[in-house]
Order: structure tokens, then C-alpha cells, then sequence
């Protein structure tokens, strides 16, 4: 057998930090370290990045890349310091643009934002050195380091409230153990404090069809009736939420139930991209498959027990509702923390599908409620305003916690890109 002289491109090694944030991992890079040609947005950047995590991969394992082959994991933030000459930044510590990689399909969707990996950028951008190193210094004396992110993706404001502490060298760095659980993570954590901030657009409807709950045709879509009932909102990522029984569900499954299950998942996405049409987002329903990252489809019912994925019993007197969501087409093991914030959205406006299955069938006022997913529970909270006839939600607030797995060198063949 002959050698071929055939020259190939060689690797070449980037800067980067593998970070866990809430329920999520992802690859993290600080724009200015990315190669010239992928620090702006294009086909150069995708390729690279999907090059990164191991996409797109007909084997659904990403096992050439950092990816673990689950919608999860399969993720990329790019930081930087924000445009200081755009005035609505004016007050941001730093930038943070997140993109959703498909596993199989060669794409990557810009179109939202990663709620979990959000608990992730106040850390990762103070040990990247994004964020001013008085104002990190200056949060020593209290312990907590108010890092105010512009999600790009989205246009919005972000709050992580990071804890920090001053090491024997007498340098504040990020705390990052602690005794924080997070059910859907194993291990205990330092709590990081997330508030995001009017997640919805001024301009633009929390509710796009104008009502709490809408007739929602699904014919053709296999269920029992041509019409339910839908709560369609706009809050942190755009979302559909149903009642589980119109669905079939009783609210407690989990992935074992529905992921291998390929007719019921076809179901589901031909519901989500009737959904997708109903709310404005795609103009026929063949667009959705531009789109998986939104919007989400979701079920909701009652509280009631159930065996969490962990083995853990979720008592029902411990939660107000349960939740079940899709990521990617695929029932997410938690819940990702965008869909958490519609839920919090929905779930305090009175009268929402969300807000009557935490009040038990009647519409029901509530600034907080724990909701249970397949992992465990949730507890989030919402300030909703109904200001001339329409509703706003001025904040949204949880509870995650992040940690770097890794911080050095991510290869990638030179010609990936």
C-alpha cells in the first residue's frame, strides 16, 4: 500500500473554557481569541464551532468533538466587552451571544438564548478578565459580584448575581463550590442568582395572539380532538404550552417515555410547527425545520407524585404543577432555563393554562411557584403587569448554579473553517 503524499491541513489550538451552567454544558471563547475570520458572524464561524463540538454527526454521539449528543450539551457561548457606543449597553459588564448547534443537520441556531448557561457567563466573564477588575474587587466587602449581561440573541438584560471571595493571595476570585443542589445536576454548587429583566420586547406582545388561552387548531396532528386549548407566550424563549391530558400525557413522563418513541415525537414537532405559525414565527409550517431552538412545546397539569429520573420522590404537597418540555426534539432531562422563564411568566399572569394547572384547574393570583420536571423541582418567580390591556413581564428571577470544567486549549483541523 502506497502512502499518499496527499498534504493535510494541520490543527490548530484556540482558547477556550468547558463550563456546566444549571443543567446545561457548553463551550465557552472570548471573541477576541476566536481566529480572525471567526469574529464575525457567517459560515466561517459555524463551520468552526460545529467543528468544536462535533457536529454534524449522522450518529447522534458528537464523539469527534465536545458535545455529549444531547441538545444539553451541545452548545457555544461567545463573550466580549459590549459596544460601548450602542447606548442600551452603556451599563453592561459584558456580551453574550449563544448558539444552539444541531446534533445531526449542519446548523447553528442564533435565534434564543440558553437560560442555563446564562448561570455560567457572570463566572466565566470574570475569569476571563470581561469584567472590570475594580468592580470585581469592589464586591469583596459583600461577597457577591452583580455582573449585568447583554444577552445579544435576544436584545435583554440579565442580572447574575455571582458570588466571589478573596483568596490568601488577597485576589477576589469566583466561588464556585458550595452546598446549592440543583436537581438535575449531581453535585452541589455555589448558588448563582439570575434575574432577567422585561424578557419580553416593549414592542412586541408577551401573548402574539392576544389572549391568555387560545383555540388551538391541531388537525392532522394525531391527537383525539382537531381543537385544545394553548397558551402561546413570549417570555425568555417563545413557548407553547398545552394541557398534558389533550396530549395524552398525565405531566409525570419522562425521557424513556417519549425520546424513543419516534411517531409520538413526530407528533410533537408537527404540533410545534403548527404552534410556530399560530404565534407569527414561521409563515408555513415547513419553515420550522429552520428552526428547532424555538419555539418550545411544553405540557402542564396538576401537581401530583410522581419518580423523578434520579429515583427521587417528588411529593405533590411539594410542588404547585408539573412540567414537561421538548428541547430540540428531543424531552429535555430538567428544564432548560429559558422555557423556566416562560413558565414563571405564565404561571403568575392570572389565568394562563400554566397559572390554572399551579392553582389546580382556577385561575389563581401567584408571584412564585415550584414546578416539577423530570429531574426534580424549580423554584422560580415573576412580576407580570397588565399595563394598558396588555400584559409585561418586568422580571423573572431563579436559582442555578455553574462551574468550570475545564479551562485550556480546544483543537480543530485548520481547515474546518
Amino acid at each position: 500500500m502506497t502512502q499518499s503524499n496527499t498534504p493535510f491541513a494541520p490543527q490548530i489550538s484556540v482558547p477556550a473554557t468547558y463550563m456546566r451552567g444549571g443543567t446545561s454544558k457548553g463551550t465557552f471563547f472570548k471573541l477576541s481569541d476566536l481566529p480572525e475570520r471567526c469574529q464575525q458572524p457567517g459560515e466561517a464561524r459555524d463551520n468552526f464551532l460545529m467543528r468544536v463540538i462535533g457536529s454534524p454527526d449522522p450518529y447522534g454521539k458528537q464523539i469527534d468533538g465536545l458535545g455529549n449528543g444531547s441538545s444539553s450539551t451541545s452548545k457555544t457561548v461567545i463573550l466580549s466587552k459590549p459596544d460601548q457606543a450602542k447606548s442600551e449597553k452603556d451599563s453592561h459588564d459584558v456580551n453574550y451571544l449563544f448558539g444552539q448547534v444541531n446534533i445531526a443537520k449542519p446548523m447553528i441556531d442564533w435565534g434564543g438564548n440558553c437560560g442555563n448557561l446564562t448561570a455560567a457567563v457572570g463566572a466565566c466573564a470574570i475569569n476571563m478578565g470581561l469584567v472590570d477588575a475594580d468592580k470585581v474587587a469592589a464586591s469583596a466587602k459583600s461577597g457577591i459580584c452583580e455582573v449585568r449581561i447583554w444577552q445579544q440573541n435576544i436584545s435583554k438584560t440579565i442580572i447574575a448575581h455571582v458570588p466571589v471571595y478573596t483568596d490568601e493571595q488577597g485576589q477576589v476570585q469566583v466561588q464556585e463550590t458550595g452546598d446549592f443542589e440543583l436537581d438535575g445536576v449531581t453535585f452541589p454548587a455555589a448558588e448563582v442568582k439570575i434575574e432577567f429583566i422585561d424578557p419580553v420586547d416593549a414592542s412586541s406582545a408577551m401573548f402574539p395572539t392576544g389572549h391568555l388561552v387560545d383555540d388551538f387548531d391541531v388537525s392532522g396532528c394525531g391527537l383525539d380532538k382537531d381543537c385544545v386549548q394553548a397558551t402561546f407566550i413570549n417570555a425568555g424563549i417563545p413557548t407553547i404550552f398545552m394541557k398534558a391530558e389533550d396530549l395524552g400525557f398525565n405531566g409525570t413522563e419522562l425521557q424513556s417515555d417519549i425520546n424513543g418513541n419516534q411517531e409520538l415525537l413526530d407528533k410533537l414537532e408537527t404540533i410545534r410547527a403548527k404552534g410556530g405559525v399560530a404565534m407569527g414565527l414561521f409563515q408555513d409550517v415547513s419553515d420550522a425545520q429552520k428552526s428547532q431552538h424555538i419555539p418550545k412545546i411544553a405540557w402542564v397539569a396538576p401537581a401530583q407524585s410522581y419518580t423523578a429520573s434520579s429515583g427521587k420522590v417528588v411529593d405533590k404537597d411539594d410542588i404547585d404543577l408539573v412540567v414537561r418540555a421538548m428541547s430540540m426534539g428531543q424531552l429535555h432531562h430538567a428544564m432548560m432555563g429559558t422555557a423556566a422563564v416562560a413558565i414563571a411568566a405564565a404561571a403568575t399572569t392570572q389565568g394562563t393554562l400554566v397559572n390554572q394547572s399551579a392553582g389546580n384547574g382556577s385561575a389563581t393570583q401567584l408571584s412564585e411557584v415550584r414546578f416539577g420536571h423530570p429531574s426534580g423541582t424549580l423554584l422560580v418567580g415573576g412580576k407580570t403587569e397588565l399595563v394598558d390591556g396588555r400584559w409585561q413581564a418586568k422580571k423573572v428571577s431563579m436559582s442555578r448554579s455553574a462551574r468550570r470544567i475545564m479551562v485550556g486549549q480546544v483543537f480543530v483541523p485548520g481547515d474546518c473553517f
